[in-house]
């Protein structure tokens, strides 16, 4: 394989921490103790410094696009924190000038001033964890916050930040059409510039896995998908991932990053990272215990526990994996740009996808078709090796 040129390249943090586990998340992250002062602030931003240096190496002269703080709760950290992360990374790697930087927050950890300094620190995008605005439905998903709580976070978010995110689930326990309408218009009534729908699934590993709540049957899910995508289409927005609606020129530039199998360093507890060569692309994982990879890069400066380079055989499914859920797709020509391989090496799948009604006939763009997206695990499955 030869990369004839390297893909974007972003950068991912991960803040462990949370006020409260909710009971479907199956996210690295970790309930604090005794309140917010349940973490060393201090000790962790050391060793995300310390973890970005040991990356720069295999970055050397590439221009960083995008910044993503996830979670957990990063908005949990200190004003001071924040500011001096990221005036670390800015004396460390080449940052796009006015770079996407987003930052997730929960409506419970937002305070006016709070969002006014992470502005000042540079964040100029915030993607709030709303889920709901019914308080029956947000007690039970296990969430800290109520309806209104949620509606003041927005309105504090809209005047700090150049570009703000809702996140909202559906197919939530005994959810009815009228109520997921009801928390559509809500969330349009803020009119920001971006939303995120996701559908509630039982996770391993998670509460609600070994105690399942009364979830809405598949016909009424599909039923709330539909009513979802056409008040968000009347409203000015377009579906261009199978959960992300964006109004024009709104996508998270971050996100189609990693759905156009672009490259990430990934630092951070249990953080993931994806860096291309011109001969290989490799993958990272970092350890997943807040306490483990803070010792870990105390101790030996990395806290590496997988580091590999993707075999020539698992490549055309991760990209596969990836640039299928954009409903506008990729063009062809990026599947050699970005795995180095000839496209011939998918030609069975492409057949097999396109007989089935599931990839779309033009030639020029890998592209799921409206079923596809409808069954987007079949489709990503016939490129498995």
């Amino acid at each position: 394989m030869t990369l004839t040129a390297l893909p974007p390249l972003a950068l991912y943090i991960h803040f462990p921490w949370c006020e409260k586990k909710c009971p479907y998340c199956d996210f690295n992250s970790h309930q604090v103790k005794d309140g917010v002062q349940g973490f060393d602030e201090e000790r962790y931003i050391k060793a995300l410094i310390t973890d970005l240096e040991t990356e720069l190496p295999r970055i050397w002269g590439r221009q960083v696009h995008s910044i993503f703080i996830g979670g957990g709760t990063p908005s949990l950290l200190s004003p001071t924190g924040m500011n001096d992360l990221l005036s670390a990374i800015r004396a460390r790697v080449n940052l796009e000038p006015g770079a996407e930087i987003t930052m997730e927050a929960n409506p419970g950890s937002v305070e006016a001033d709070k969002f006014a300094a992470f502005a000042k620190s540079g964040i100029n995008r915030v993607s709030l964890g709303i889920q709901s605005f019914q308080d029956e439905q947000l007690k039970a998903l296990g969430r800290i916050h109520n309806g209104e709580e949620a509606k003041q976070a927005i309105a504090i978010a809209v005047e700090n930040f150049k570009s703000v995110n809702i996140d909202l689930m559906y197919g939530l326990p005994n959810q009815s059409l009228a109520a997921a309408k009801a928390d559509i218009e809500t969330a349009l009534s803020f009119k920001t510039p971006h939303l995120s729908l996701y559908n509630l699934t039982l996770e391993p590993n998670t509460y609600f896995a070994n105690f399942p709540p009364k979830l809405p049957s598949e016909d009424e899910i599909d039923a709330i998908f539909e009513q979802n995508l056409e008040l968000l289409t009347a409203a000015g927005y377009k579906r261009y991932e199978v959960s992300a609606y964006a109004k024009k020129d709104q996508e998270c530039k971050h996100n189609l990053n990693y759905w156009r199998f672009g490259d990430y360093i990934g630092i951070g507890a249990g953080a993931h990272g994806k860096i291309s060569f011109p001969d290989k692309v490799t993958r990272q994982v970092r350890e997943r215990h807040p306490e483990t990879y803070m010792q870990a890069m105390e101790s030996k400066g990395n806290a590496l526990i997988e580091s590999r380079d993707v075999s020539a055989k698992d490549l055309p499914f991760e990209f596969m994996l990836n640039t299928l859920r954009l409903t506008d797709g990729v063009e062809t020509k990026t599947f050699s740009e970005r795995t180095g391989l000839p496209l011939h090496v998918i030609s069975k799948g492409l057949e097999e996808a396109s007989k089935k009604g599931l990839l779309d006939d033009n030639p020029t763009a890998l592209k799921a078709t409206d079923l596809g997206l409808r069954y987007l695990n079949n489709l990503q499955e016939m490129f498995l090796e």
